[in-house]
């Protein structure tokens, strides 16, 4: 067997600009490398762990010089958790970066016109919008229980080797966790339930998950809190042991009285989605509400919201702004999920129609529907694809508007194919990945043109970027069919 040939260590090198994932550029002759927990500025030496014809990921092993746009990171575990990789970037940098992002995936990936500067704010590229909470700002955290810790010695190892960890996931790791002691992310409520749960299940002998062999009693947990004080705690164990769950739950709840919903469930596949999984009331209500405006949304253990819910309504009032809704439209709302911008926008149009995949979900956006005693907002469960259909569409009725808010994929051709032959007058396209977004603007371009678009920053510290764009039929466009009333 030979052996292999060790890989470089590259000396004083630039780090010149910032690339998808987090990550940094830097560049030698004619290789781009990309490197983690690095800012543009920074001079580096680099060892390379993986090599490639064109391209190499290498990790930054000393400093040389720092750069001028870089702070100290808030988090005591950065470098090694998996999250929040830009905590070194001031803020004002990471907007900057981010606003760039999006035009570049639009431009590059999209070969999109991008519409030029305006005053209107119904046309043009807007400046981002920042987070107002930068610390904080999470309503929903999940952490993971490991029988497997992330150390930093890993010649010396505590305890033998196995070390119980509760907390993320370390830096490129399946296995590996990293024990948190504290994250800035959510109220410090959570970082007290988590250390105390760690806590009370290594005092107690409880058994952290093993993901390789797929065994151990305590497998996940999921803090979510709402801006008026309501908390929601559930417990994911691997089987079920009556009595230790029991004995586990009813020390934090009286450990936690401020916990409003206590719920558990017990999840032995091989994965740790829970959607399919029966959710258990041990103690308090089943859910959470959330109030937006004047409106109040119902949070369950598998309900999709927006993670930052203070930039969660500058989002859905950025959606509103773009529909451009006088009280009269049909608005089709596709992967509505929840209904949140559903009801939203209802009292301002006509008629809003949501589709979505989730049965649960559609269950709790006409929930939120009652709670709000909005009556004109209608919801279909099934694939997005299957359900819009021509005679769908002629059974409903042609919309003026159609609202989408697509997962990380993006919207499916057959999706993209019914939207064309609907032809709504506009189209406000929310995406959380601009990549995609890009390719599906393409795609639209036979009938509409791009209007505007807005960035709003929903994960400080991270590099993920929200991204809202209007689309309105192209002017000469002779192959929609005229609305009602036109």
């Amino acid at each position: 067997m030979r052996n292999k040939k060790p890989l470089p260590l590259l000396e004083n090198v630039l780090i010149t600009d910032v690339a998808a994932e987090g990550k940094a550029i830097a560049r030698v002759a004619e290789m781009v490398v990309f490197v983690p927990f690095v800012v543009p500025g920074d001079i580096v030496d680099l060892q390379i762990i993986k090599k490639k014809k064109t391209y190499a990921e290498a990790r930054a092993a000393r400093f040389a010089k720092y750069s001028e746009n870089r702070c100290q990171p808030l988090c005591p575990h950065f470098g090694v958790c998996g999250g929040c990789k830009w905590q070194i970037f001031p803020y004002a940098e990471q907007l900057k970066y981010k606003q760039q992002q999006v035009i570049d995936n639009l431009t590059r990936i999209g070969k999109i016109d991008l519409p030029e500067p305006s005053n209107d704010e119904l046309k043009g590229i807007m400046p981002i919008i920042g987070s107002a909470k930068t610390e904080y700002y999470r309503n929903k955290l999940e952490f993971t229980f490991s029988n497997k810790a992330w150390v930093a010695d890993l010649h010396n190892p505590p305890d033998g080797g196995t070390v119980d960890a509760l907390g993320f996931h370390a830096t490129g790791s399946f296995s590996k966790v990293v024990n948190i002691e504290k994250c800035v992310l959510q109220n410090d409520i959570s970082n007290k339930i988590r250390n105390e749960i760690r806590r009370y299940a290594l005092e107690e002998g409880l058994r952290f998950f093993d993901i390789k062999n797929q065994e151990g009693f305590l497998r996940t947990m999921i803090v979510r809190n709402a801006s008026e004080g309501e908390l929601m705690l559930i417990l994911v164990f691997y089987y079920d042991d009556k009595t230790l769950r029991n004995k586990l739950l009813t020390h934090i709840a009286e450990a936690f009285p401020q916990i409003t919903s206590l719920l558990y469930i017990i999840n032995s596949k091989a994965n740790d989605s829970i959607t399919d999984q029966k959710v258990n009331v041990f103690k308090g209500n089943d859910c959470i509400f959330e109030k937006m405006e004047n409106l109040k949304f119902k949070i369950g253990a598998k309900t999709f919201f927006q993670t930052n819910t203070q930039q969660a309504l500058e989002l859905y009032r950025v959606v509103r702004k773009f529909a451009q809704l006088t009280g009269n439209e049909l608005v089709y709302d596709l992967y509505t999920g929840t209904g949140t911008i559903a009801n939203f926008i209802a009292r301002y149009c006509g008629k809003v129609i949501g589709i979505e995949s989730v049965p649960e979900s559609i269950e709790n956006a006409i929930v939120n529907s009652e709670i709000n005693a909005i009556t004109n907002a209608e919801f279909f469960v099934g694939d997005t694809k299957n359900i819009l259909t021509p005679d769908f569409i002629r059974s409903h009725g042609s919309p003026e508007v159609i609202i989408v808010d697509p997962p990380r994929a993006g919207i499916h051709n057959d999706v993209i194919a019914a939207m064309l032959t609907a032809c709504p007058q506009r189209i406000v396209y929310v995406s959380c990945n601009t990549a995609t977004q890009g390719r599906d603007l393409n795609l639209l371009a036979e009938k509409y043109e791009l209007q505007a678009i807005q960035p709003i920053d929903m994960f400080p510290h991270t590099h993920h970027i929200e991204n809202v764009a209007l689309l309105e039929q192209r002017v000469k466009n002779k192959t929609c069919p005229a609305k009602a009333g036109e």
